[in-house]
């Protein structure tokens, strides 16, 4: 059974879906420097707003926007809901923890996936992914086999993550991640990551459906590949052997060649160790010709919501025929065909990667839909 998007809908430091990829084709970053907690030193942050958002209330407004864009209206009492985030309600947490009232609700790990079940009204599978930066591809993975093994013939998925929080600055400072004055995917000049927040959502249908209803068609998931490196907390394994049978096992299971690919949206965060290893990963499978790019340096690092932005740009990409720049790119370090520049190119199928911590690797195919 063939699974398509049909709706979509986007929030970054850039914008909403429009302006975050009209503004990514100019080469823009919405990477700012920012205080938002006296306690720490100013970092380059991409925050949406002038302060750090409110998970809850994101949520909503991309469900909402997703569902417009789809042509739905409410209730969708037999949807599927499969919305992830790495971070969940740790604000509500930190802020219990400085003396605020807690709100028990919102600080649930879960809370994005059960207020958009609230929100639409469904009695159908509501499901809440967790796995570190990888997230996002688990949510549209498990929207994907719902629909396949016919659980559901529609389903609301994506990630959500708000994650501007003062312990999350000092753990990323302790690690010594955090970047200082922006990032830089793939450049000799790269020097950690950026925190950003956002998400991005999609409405999964059987084409079947879709068609039925007369539906605009954005693209279709093909398949994907999940494992793990069982190798460190937050390394990366270094021979990436475990990461490689991820991008494998995405591959063929959408019925796809290396050579069928034609862009790669990397999981590019611009840190020493995750950009060399991908780099080499990348060469291994596809070669050095193949089209690659990292958006994070335009929208930061949404860690668990990061994979459904790539999604989101690759989708874009292949709608509009136009390859993302690496936005953030200075002197590059590897011998990869990273975009520099926005150009026109024929984008039929893509692939999008996440290499998370735990060694949670997630890798999932988008085509055209003819």
């Amino acid at each position: 059974m063939n699974v398509v998007i049909t709706g979509m809908s986007m929030r970054t430091c850039l914008g909403n879906l429009a302006t975050s990829w009209s503004r990514l084709l100019d080469h823009q970053s919405g990477i700012a420097l920012a205080q938002p907690f006296v306690q720490l030193p100013p970092y380059p942050l991409g925050l949406i707003g002038e302060n750090p958002a409110n998970l809850v209330k994101l949520t909503r407004e991309l469900v909402t926007e997703a569902i417009a864009d789809a042509g739905l209206r409410l209730p969708l009492s037999d949807c599927g809901v499969v919305i992830g985030s790495s971070r969940g309600g740790q604000a509500e947490w930190e802020a219990y923890l400085e003396g605020k009232t807690l709100d028990w609700w919102s600080s649930l790990p879960q809370i994005a996936s059960v207020t958009v079940a609230k929100q639409i009204q469904t009695t159908g599978p509501v499901l809440a992914p967790m796995a570190a930066c990888s997230t996002g591809v688990w949510a549209i993975a498990q929207g994907w086999e719902l629909i396949q093994r016919g659980h559901c013939q529609r389903v609301i998925a994506g990630a959500i993550e708000t994650p501007i929080t003062l312990m999350s600055l000092i753990g990323f400072a302790q690690m010594n991640a955090l970047a200082t004055t922006g990032c830089y995917p793939f450049s000799v000049e790269r020097e950690g990551l950026v925190l950003g927040e956002g998400g991005a959502v999609f409405i999964l249908e059987s084409a079947d459906l879709a068609r039925s209803r007369g539906a605009k068609i954005y693209g279709q998931v093909l398949g994907y590949g999940l494992n793990c490196d069982a190798y460190h907390v937050s390394a990366p394994e270094p021979t990436g052997i475990k990461a490689i049978a991820c991008i494998k096992q995405c591959l063929q299971q959408s019925n796809l060649s290396p050579l069928d690919i034609d862009y790669i949206h990397a999981h590019g965060t611009g840190t020493r160790l995750n950009d060399a290893r991908e780099a080499e990963i990348i060469k291994s499978l596809f070669g050095d010709k193949i089209a690659v790019s990292s958006t994070k340096g335009a929208t930061g690092h949404t860690l668990g919501a990061s994979a459904t932005l790539g999604i989101a740009f690759s989708v874009m990409a292949m709608q509009e025929q136009q390859l993302p720049p690496c936005v953030g790119l200075q002197q590059q370090d590897f011998a990869l065909n990273l975009v520099t520049r926005t150009k026109q190119s024929v984008i039929n199928n893509v692939l999008c990667f996440s290499f998370g911590f735990g060694g949670q690797n997630g890798a999932i195919a988008l085509s055209l839909c003819n």
